[in-house]
């Protein structure tokens, strides 16, 4: 062997050694041996009772164990750094919690809020934004370090906080009825305010859509919602949907739909109603309604698949045991499912061959084949709710 060669192995050897050394018990393997792999198919499953998470590896459809001492994790979110290693968990007792995806260990902890309601990462993942309900504002971080770099505060619940193209950050002013948007691209620590007034009253959620241009806002306290081009700011919000609902009986609402996984799927959008059993199809090009499909309950989540032809669609009590498939061709229910009480959350695989349902009353997750709608496995958990995975970590709005 020539001497290059020699000198080659042995440093592969002593880099192999060094890096055993550095984590003798092995990423991901809690057992103690050393296991090299990627995290393009791992996800984390919220138990909200015990304030902790499922460790979930989404290809053997199996958890790797849980993770504890995140905190109140009712209505608990997360956001994944773009190499898909930590996952940043915005818990409702204001904590933000970073957590090695690949270690399945938390890895830093700070409490930043009274109440938090999610969050969102900069495009370039070097910012964390977490939105606030008490005492309002927004707060972002480093998300190395998650030390404070900014913080904006507004006199407001802030809800619907959505990564925009450019290191911004968009937010609704649920108390003020203002849709404002924070730029950080120029100085993360002094972030450029833009902030767009009476937009509506009570915007509950927001969206952004796939390519991020289409900042979208509900409205609880009035008829239709608030849009933002954010392609062109100096457009300022335009409204949309104003007739919708307009002199019919008003429901009850028993649980306020959820915006950023409403599906927008060949230029239409598809949008839960709220109070009312159905699913309002919006074209995107006008933003006027263009029809409805009737469903079993108040929407919740309309979500679509990763291929856009079925959408997926989960719902409030007293109908909340049930799942409906919508095929999106013919607009119209293909399939319905019934996995038990609670179903609080649906999430697709990467490429969508599968979904993961938080089945909260009975305490697992159920993972049904989106073509056959068979179920394929069934893993315990602790009341949960919501399921994330690493592939968020490429798109915008999640």
């Amino acid at each position: 062997m020539s001497a290059s060669k020699s000198l080659l192995v042995f440093l592969l050897a002593a880099s192999a050694f060094a890096a055993s050394a550095a984590d003798p018990v092995g990423a991901g393997t809690p057992g103690g041996t050393r296991e090299l792999r990627g995290t393009g198919d791992l996800g984390i499953a919220i138990e909200r009772a015990k304030g902790s998470l499922q460790w979930l590896d989404t290809t053997k459809k199996t958890s790797l164990g849980r993770i504890e001492g995140l905190g109140d994790l009712s209505h608990a979110s997360a956001v994944f750094s773009r190499d898909e290693r930590y996952a940043y968990v915005f818990g409702r007792d204001g904590g933000l919690t970073k957590v090695d995806m690949l270690a399945g260990q938390v890895v830093r902890r700070v409490i930043q809020s009274g109440n938090s309601i999610g969050g969102a990462i900069s495009q370039d993942g070097r910012w964390i934004a977490a939105a606030n309900y008490t005492p309002g504002g927004v707060k972002v971080f480093d998300s190395d370090t998650l030390e404070l770099v900014a913080d904006i505060p507004t006199e407001s619940k802030v809800i619907g906080l959505e990564d925009l193209p450019g290191n911004r950050f968009a937010f609704s002013l649920w108390d003020k009825g203002e849709i404002w948007v924070a730029d950080l691209s120029v100085d993360a620590r002094n972030p450029r305010l833009t902030k767009f007034t009476n937009i509506g009253t009570q915007p509950y959620d927001a969206l952004i859509s796939p390519d991020g241009r289409w900042y979208v806002a509900g409205l609880y306290g009035e008829n239709g919602i608030a849009v933002l081009d954010t392609w062109n700011l100096d457009a300022g919000v335009k409204r949309a949907l104003p007739e919708y609902g307009k002199g019919e009986e008003k429901l009850p609402v028993y649980k306020m739909p959820h915006l950023e996984t409403w599906a927008m799927v060949g230029g239409m959008a598809f949008i839960p109603g709220v109070g009312r059993h159905e699913v309002v199809i919006v074209d995107v090009a006008t933003w006027k309604q263009v029809g409805v499909i009737p469903v079993a309950g108040q929407p919740v989540f309309v979500m679509a698949q990763p291929d856009g032809r079925r959408l997926w669609v989960n719902f409030a009590f007293p109908h909340y045991d049930t799942v409906q498939v919508i095929d999106v061709p013919s607009q119209k229910v293909a399939h319905t499912l019934q996995p038990g009480k609670a179903v609080l959350h649906m999430e697709f695989t990467p490429r969508g061959e599968a979904v993961w349902l938080s089945v909260r009353d009975a305490n697992k997750l159920e993972v049904y084949d989106t073509a056959s709608f068979a179920k394929l496995a069934e893993l315990p958990a602790e009341a949960p709710s919501g399921i994330f995975f690493t592939a968020r970590a490429h798109r915008f709005g999640l």
